[in-house]
């Protein structure tokens, strides 16, 4: 993985941005040779299920029980 110190790349963005989109090889920039960001190509992210269908796969007792009897419950 190529490094490149801050001050080359605050010179350099644009052209550097340009490299990381067409090789899609991220580039580390350093500040005195510490590593302190990582630039990497933008990629879509999975999308999220746009509902909650399917996703209960077993019910069991009453969710909205407290667990408690109450008079009404009694015969």
């Amino acid at each position: 993985m190529e490094k490149i110190a801050a001050g080359k790349f605050k010179d350099q963005c644009l052209k550097i941005l340009d490299r990381v989109a067409q090789t899609r090889e991220p580039i580390v920039v350093t500040k005195r040779g510490h590593p302190v960001a990582k630039v990497v190509p933008y990629s879509e992210a999975a999308k999220a299920p746009s509902s909650l269908a399917g996703s209960i796969l077993e019910e069991s007792g009453d969710p909205f029980s407290t667990g408690e009897k109450w008079n009404a419950d009694l015969p």
